[in-house]
């Protein structure tokens, strides 16, 4: 008969702690779930009744008072287009600038590793007013493809300084055996190195995907035209007016807007658990 371990005191106040930390988060998800299915909720959780009334924004239109609300897909379209663009964006852009600060003697090199981050310092909302100036005048206001390059830009700094040191981890001896094997630098770069990298790669993206997934105040700032909304814009609208809020279809539309991150996550969390900031596990 095997022995019960008992946990020991110390373990056992880490495991209430995390609870406790963790009910919260926990709550609002189930209640977010419960509020989805469910015209009316007793004890703030539990579904009195289940329907589906709340997921209509899936098969039709959706009206509030006199607003009528455009149609789901689309606006899923251009959140996966924005999302989708920011990530193939940064990792292309990420994986050049970071090999060359890696591996690459150059004037100004050091002045760029010191400096770069400093730009992702500044908090987005201050930069706002410069932004909108930038974006009138080149002609991107209103468009996605103008969301897209501001994301890009401020977040390619630390793309860049993440996969600088990946790169870093990487011997120059696996560099050399490929020049001495008759490849030239970018055979080298995109047979040898970026697969010994791959953990990084998958970083960069699922960070960038997020990021774009989530992006709203550039998106509600500069993107006026309801065709060009996203997901994030469509819920700030869908609540509108307290007074006419419907908050079984908030959590609906809610859950249905984490849904893709979810899938994300659940589909990349392999790749993350090999990662560590700036290397590879052995």
């Amino acid at each position: 008969m095997k022995a019960i371990k008992i946990m020991s005191p110390s373990r056992i106040a880490i495991y209430l702690l995390l609870a406790a930390v963790s009910f919260p988060i926990v709550f609002a998800y189930l209640w977010l779930f419960s509020g989805s299915i469910s015209d009316e909720l007793e004890f703030g959780i539990v579904p009195k009744g289940i329907t589906l009334e709340n997921w209509r924004f899936l098969w039709s239109e959706i009206t509030i008072g006199t607003k009528v609300f455009e149609n789901i897909w689309p606006i899923t379209l251009n959140s996966l287009l924005l999302a989708g663009s920011i990530t193939l964006l940064e990792v292309l852009i990420s994986l050049l600038a970071g090999y060359a600060l890696s591996r690459m003697n150059f004037p100004g090199k050091d002045f760029i590793l010191k400096t770069t981050i400093i730009l992702h310092a500044f908090p987005g909302v201050a930069l706002l007013i410069a932004l909108y100036y930038v974006l009138n005048y080149i002609g991107m206001i209103d468009k996605i493809a103008g969301v897209v390059l501001i994301k890009v830009a401020l977040e390619l700094p630390m793309a860049t300084w993440m996969i600088k040191g990946f790169f870093d981890e990487i011997p120059w001896e696996i560099e050399w055996a490929a020049y001495m094997d008759g490849c030239s630098r970018l055979q080298a770069w995109y047979k040898i190195i970026l697969p010994q990298i791959k953990p990084g790669i998958a970083a960069v993206a699922i960070f960038a995907f997020l990021a774009g997934w989530s992006e709203f105040i550039y998106s509600y700032t500069f993107i006026f035209s309801s065709e060009n909304y996203t997901l994030a814009v469509f819920l700030k609208n869908l609540i509108g007016d307290f007074r006419f809020l419907d908050y079984g279809l908030l959590a609906a539309a809610g859950l249905f807007y984490m849904i893709p991150v979810i899938a994300f996550f659940l589909i990349s969390q392999k790749s993350l658990m090999t990662i560590k900031f700036g290397g590879i596990k052995g």
